[in-house]
């Protein structure tokens, strides 16, 4: 495959030879979307074959987005397999940018830099999979988002980790954000939250703090049980909550328990969450768990049969987390081999670890996690907080919820003797790590290799 037309500019190109450049720019471009989806498909979508080169000089490729979601999804799982596809088929050292076709629609997505949570493309109302099991959930976020502040405020999500109270979070903002161009929204994470709060009372600037959320058109705040034995937070966000709730302004909150469950909570917010509405999202049924794996497999421009998908769904029943990690083994074989997804393959990919599971302990994965990280058990079950021991900690923890069939109470217990809570924190921030940093999912399947022989 020949380079980009070194004349290349998507727009603006006159005559007969600029349309040879832009059709042989198209081609080589289609191209280079076709081997990231080889390369990375477990992070590829559908929706890669509206991205355009908006476009190409000086060894920098200008990849056109269509809004800054999809540009910012990009910019955080998919900048190595594009540089590298680009440099495949060009034969050339290409840099890569992603940016937004059009400016329409500015800030569209809250950006990541500023503390935010990036909103992302995948989790919409449209691709949010309703069963049973999180039905009124689903229902009520979708009321939120069409009225604020005035159908269910607070409304309070709650759900073990992993059924998709993130998703129905990022697809309320998305949803307001759409229906209220100008809205203001704030969106971050209970720990986030507590930070910023810390750094505005070492700065001075916590003027600027209250001004920045106490007066937004909703604020959502995710995995709120970590407010728990935090007094000055729980203070901050006390007056935070009344000044939004008195000026009728949207609360959404998330927790793993109910309000009344979370630990060392002050009763003053456990009633004030009770004020609006509380529900519990719960794991998805045998059909709902189909459907999830036919609904994320089109996303990603895939074909699953229905006896694959059957298949991953009885194998595969704790969360819809635990789901997209099996559909992504699959990708993955699929990318390495050029084969379709078989029930076969299927089994091959997944069933290894049935026969493991059973006979692996957490004693095995502490000591391969010790090894690998040059760390001591006594380290991983101390109160140390350091970077160089939590996250190794946190590891054995997710290895363990996935390698063995322990309850987050006895996990915990092995480690230190943590509650159920930390556990599922820990589950839950290498999962995501694992799904969006490539040297992190690398240790992960060293790991998992070692502690399976």
């Amino acid at each position: 495959m020949s380079s980009f037309p070194t004349e290349f500019i998507s727009v603006g190109s006159k005559g007969n030879k600029g349309e040879n450049l832009a059709q042989d720019a198209r081609e080589i471009f289609e191209a280079i979307i076709e081997r990231v989806k080889v390369l990375d498909p477990a992070n590829s979508r559908k929706w890669f074959d509206n991205l355009t080169a908006k476009h190409f000089s000086g060894g920098l490729l200008d990849i056109g987005c269509p809004d800054s979601e999809s540009a910012g999804f990009l910019q955080d799982n998919c900048m190595g397999s594009f540089t590298r596809a680009s440099q495949q088929i060009t034969n050339h050292l290409i840099s890569i940018k992603f940016s937004v076709s059009s400016q329409t629609r500015q800030d569209i997505s809250l950006p990541k830099e500023t503390g935010q949570m990036r909103l992302h493309p995948d989790y919409t109302f449209d691709s949010f999979v309703v069963g049973p099991g999180n039905r009124l959930a689903h229902a009520s976020c979708v009321a939120v988002s069409k009225s604020l502040g005035t159908t269910y405020n607070p409304l309070f999500i709650h759900g073990s980790v992993g059924l998709g109270k993130t998703h129905l979070l990022h697809a309320i903002c998305k949803e307001t954000r759409n229906s209220i161009q100008d809205a203001k929204i704030q969106f971050l994470s209970c720990e986030e939250f507590v930070n910023r709060f810390i750094s505005a009372i070492e700065h001075g600037s916590l003027t600027e703090f209250k001004s920045l959320y106490r007066t937004v058109d909703l604020l959502v705040i995710d995995d709120v049980q970590f407010l728990r034995e935090r007094e000055q937070s729980q203070e901050e966000f006390f007056h935070t909550f009344n000044a939004l709730y008195d000026n009728r302004r949207q609360i959404v909150l998330s927790a793993d328990s109910a309000p009344g469950e979370i630990p060392s909570l002050p009763e003053r917010l456990v009633s004030r969450f009770k004020w609006g509405l509380v529900v519990r999202v719960d794991a998805p049924s045998y059909e709902t768990r189909v459907a999830i794996i036919q609904k994320k497999a089109a996303m990603r421009g895939m074909e699953v049969s229905d006896e694959v998908a059957e298949y991953i769904a009885l194998k595969v029943k704790a969360n819809i987390r635990e789901l997209e990690g099996a559909m992504t083994t699959l990708y993955a074989m699929a990318g390495a081999t050029g084969q379709d997804l078989s029930l076969e393959s299927a089994k091959k990919a997944l069933g290894e670890k049935e026969t493991t599971d059973r006979n692996i302990t957490i004693t095995d994965i502490i000591k391969a996690v010790t090894a690998y990280y040059d760390v001591r058990p006594a380290d991983l079950q101390s109160k140390k907080r350091s970077q160089s021991i939590a996250m190794p900690r946190q590891v054995c923890m997710y290895l363990a919820r996935s390698l063995t069939n322990h309850s987050l109470e006895e996990i915990g217990g092995h480690l230190g003797g943590r509650d159920h809570t930390t556990v599922m924190h820990a589950c839950g921030k290498i999962g995501e790590l694992e799904q969006n940093d490539q040297k992190v999912q690398s240790q992960l399947a060293e790991l998992t290799k070692k502690i399976a022989k």
